[in-house]
């Protein structure tokens, strides 16, 4: 007897649902990918800088695969790494997450916070995302022993960026840099460090979590060439051919991951000028551990080749 064709459509539909879903929990979370960059950001004659940004590792106890796999980048030999924040995904998450990043805090290195430093992750309903609710902090929220974190970090070298601004020597560059703590969650205070782009450093790097436009603009208005962020997962769950969903954010969702430009009022309609800024977005390494999915958006860390602008022609 011949099944009829809506059974085998159902069946059918059933069956690669069911290898999607799987795919999407127990594979791509695990596939961790390395990106690499080329941008030229630095004065003509600079030495290129590699800079390696890690975000969003989410980390849980027992994530050891996720934790062996950042050790690993130790071995690419930044100049600077960059932790745009997100690091925990547990009340016990600190030593795990400094176990992971231990030989990276042998190498020079910058950090913020994000809202999943401070506080546990909850059980959310997805469809909050595809509303403006996304950035609402719920009632009831576990503090996160986020100071044990900071502590762990900056007692290793690592500078704390959080509504802050300094200057660092990287092989030989003096590197501008600003930060703000995670605008998701308004605590950036970036009038409190806001000034014109130090005109003896080689290149002026901001900082942020989640790439906010307000945060954007005001970096991108002081002269920032680059400005680096996390937050967004890439979307997490991505549609192939159309790409990201959401971005958790007002930025617009084309620069949900990845190297794309940005100037003052670029998300307003303002033409593009010929000296736009560089933003990196991170799709970062990890998920909240009550939404562990991806799909179409590898887990990833950044590698980016800073390099000597051309001269203009």
């Amino acid at each position: 007897m011949t099944t009829p064709l809506p059974l085998r459509l159902a069946a059918y539909g059933a069956a690669t649902g069911g290898a999607a879903l799987a795919w999407a929990t127990l594979v791509e979370p695990r596939l961790f990918a390395l990106r690499r960059y080329a941008l030229p950001v630095l004065p003509r004659g600079s030495r290129p800088l590699r800079v390696l940004q890690v975000s969003d590792i989410h980390m849980v106890p027992g994530q050891r695969a996720k934790q062996e796999w950042v050790r690993s980048l130790a071995a690419l030999e930044p100049d600077l790494v960059v932790n745009t924040g997100d690091n925990l995904s547990h009340l016990r998450a600190v030593p795990p997450a400094l176990e992971a990043l231990a030989p990276l805090l042998e190498r020079p290195g910058v950090f913020v916070m994000g809202s999943n430093d401070y506080f546990a992750p909850t059980p959310k309903n997805p469809a909050r995302y595809l509303t403006s609710a996304y950035a609402e902090v719920p009632d009831g929220q576990v503090p996160l022993p986020t100071e044990e974190l900071r502590a762990g970090l900056a007692d290793r070298g690592w500078v704390d960026l959080d509504n802050v601004r300094t200057t660092m020597a990287v092989e030989g560059s003096r590197l501008d840099l600003v930060g703000v703590d995670d605008p998701h969650i308004e605590r950036d205070d970036y009038a409190s460090v806001s000034a014109p782009a130090d005109p003896d450093a080689a290149l002026t790097i901001g900082v942020a979590h989640a790439p906010y436009q307000r945060v954007l603009d005001a970096m991108t208005a002081d002269g920032a060439r680059l400005v680096i962020a996390g937050h967004t997962h890439g979307g997490q769950l991505r549609v192939p051919g159309y790409g990201a969903l959401v971005t958790n954010c007002d930025l617009d969702r084309r620069r949900a991951r990845g190297v794309s430009r940005w100037w003052t009022g670029a998300g307003s309609g303002r033409v593009q000028p010929p000296d736009a800024a560089w933003l990196h977005v991170s799709a970062g390494l990890g998920a909240s551990r009550y939404a562990p999915v991806r799909f179409a958006c590898r887990p990833e860390a950044s590698l980016m080749t800073l390099t000597a602008a051309e001269a203009p022609r």
